[in-house]
């Protein structure tokens, strides 16, 4: 499988909307969130002092190559990611 092809089909104009679930065992993308129209994320670190944000950003820019900056939903488990 080709996990940053699956990935690139659902950036929308440089945007991507992820659901995110803090606190898991490891960092990984589970699958696409057809309801909710979002990926979701397994995110290793804690919600706290904005550890799965920063996780997140990297997890995100290292797998697209990419910068990659969460554009809204900071203090939320729907985060909308734009990325350069």
């Amino acid at each position: 499988m080709n996990i940053i092809g699956d990935v690139s089909k659902h950036i929308n104009n440089n945007h991507l909307k992820i659901l995110v679930k803090p606190n898991s065992l490891k960092t990984e993308i589970v699958k696409w969130d057809s309801e909710r129209s979002a990926l979701r994320v397994n995110v290793h670190a804690k919600p706290e002092d904005n550890e799965a944000n920063i996780e997140v950003v990297k997890f995100f820019s290292k797998l697209l190559k990419k910068r990659v900056v969460i554009k809204s939903g900071h203090k939320s488990k729907i985060k909308l990611l734009l990325i350069y």
